[in-house]
């Protein structure tokens, strides 16, 4: 396949792209809201000339936000405008950017070299970073005839990825060909680049910069005055963040038996994705669980078992909350989420066994002995019970998490590196 029957079958396909969201708007309603964005269609004001950021969704805007806040500091006369492609990133992008007026936002428009033209005569960036793994065609294409450098920040490629990459080389290559930057997070990731058809120059590894997160001091205070509020100093706390469906019965079953044992345990639940915040709570009802949503703003009390994360925005702040974390999309085969939050919060970390999309990170966590995994509900219930139990085997978990954490930190310096010389470099 080339990008001509790319674009072709893009064509084609529209109707179909329009009831996927309307289907994902019967769950989530926002989906139905700003269409028009998604064809460069009534796009918002806009400043041009400055950087142009993408980021899909929520983990990659959280990723994203490091690089972006250092770009501004950096280039004070440019603005940046971040785009993503789901209702959940968009809102986190306007909450980690509130108060910055030269950050501007909307949605990615779809990969049709129309929408994409039209996108980039309004934003006219300098420079588009793109975080991860989110390559479209059309827009790269768009961008280099433009003489815009498009570099990939912070980007991975499983073994997996590279196959689905590889069965479409007419199209994967002449794409990779034409980026001029990709700051790979491994050696092996850099080296599928490589195959697939990016320039050898073109690769370098910087490693993760999610290796570089900073935590507010007054985050971990804020924490500990909220516990006090609750007289929740000496109760036993565990949060599951970032659950998938299929995850929370098998979280409140662990839960229950944690009850059997510590009856004023109390349990931070995190549904991943905001639509799932009403499902989530309905359960934790139905199975007699004394539940307050944080969104309600009601205080926990010494009868209450289970604190439903319903907000955006506060995961870092929940985590600090806990005493241990359990990281979800990872007893589902969705490969996982981000393992050094909680880690850079000093809490000992759990996850299920997949981490496809955390390989390297699991990796060092685990062999450093600050990652524990478990298979099933009685594998969570006594591995928190452990934890609970034997307060110096927490603390030598934590410790060796902020260790890996602190030991593979610098990522986000060398990929800042590289946007320099890019954004150097005058457009042709």
């Amino acid at each position: 396949m080339n990008r001509t029957l790319y674009t072709a079958l893009f064509y084609l396909g529209l109707p179909l792209v329009a009831i996927r969201l309307w289907l994902r708007s019967r769950k989530a309603p926002a989906y139905a809201k700003r269409i028009g964005e998604r064809f460069s269609i009534g796009l918002p004001a806009m400043h041009s000339g400055g950087i142009w950021v993408h980021a899909v969704s929520v983990g990659e805007s959280i990723a994203a936000a490091p690089m972006i806040r250092a770009l501004l500091a950096r280039y004070p006369q440019l603005p940046i405008t971040v785009t993503c492609m789901t209702p959940t990133g968009s809102e986190r992008i306007q909450a980690l950017f509130a108060n910055e007026p030269r950050i501007q936002h909307c949605y990615l428009p779809y990969d049709l070299p129309c929408a994409a033209a039209r996108f980039l005569d309004r934003v006219q960036p300098k420079l588009a970073v793109i975080m991860e793994t989110e390559l479209w065609p059309n827009h790269i294409d768009q961008c280099v005839r433009r003489g815009i450098p498009v570099a990939l920040a912070n980007a991975r490629l499983s073994e997996r990825s590279a196959k689905g990459y590889g069965r479409f080389a007419g199209l994967t290559a002449p794409m990779l060909a034409q980026m001029s930057l990709f700051a790979v997070q491994t050696a092996a990731e850099a080296e599928r680049f490589r195959q697939l058809g990016a320039r050898p120059e073109t690769v370098e590894v910087t490693g993760s910069i999610k290796f570089d997160l900073s935590i507010d001091p007054q985050l971990l205070q804020r924490a500990t005055e909220l516990r006090q509020q609750w007289q929740a100093m000496e109760r036993p706390v565990w949060i599951a963040a970032s659950t998938h469906e299929g995850e929370d019965a098998v979280v409140l079953e662990a839960h229950r038996q944690l009850l059997a044992s510590y009856p004023n345990a109390l349990l931070i639940l995190v549904p991943r994705h905001p639509e799932r915040f009403n499902s989530v709570f309905e359960l934790c009802q139905q199975q007699g669980f004394a539940t307050v949503r944080r969104s309600a703003g009601e205080p926990v009390a010494a009868a209450t078992s289970v604190l439903l994360g319903d907000t955006m925005g506060e995961l870092l702040f929940l985590y600090a909350l806990a005493d241990s974390a359990f990281v979800g999309g990872s007893l589902v085969a969705n490969g996982g989420h981000n393992l050094l939050e909680p880690a850079a919060l000093a809490k000992p970390v759990l996850s299920g066994p997949h981490l496809f999309n955390f390989l390297e990170i699991a990796t060092l966590l685990r062999d450093a002995g600050a990652l524990q995994e478990v298979d099933d509900a009685d594998g969570l219930a006594v591995a928190v019970q452990r934890l609970f139990e034997l307060p110096q085997d927490a603390q030598r978990m934590a410790e060796a998490g902020l260790k890996v954490l602190k030991a593979n930190q610098g990522a986000l310096q060398r990929l800042l590196d590289g946007l320099d010389r890019l954004l150097e470099k005058p457009l042709s």
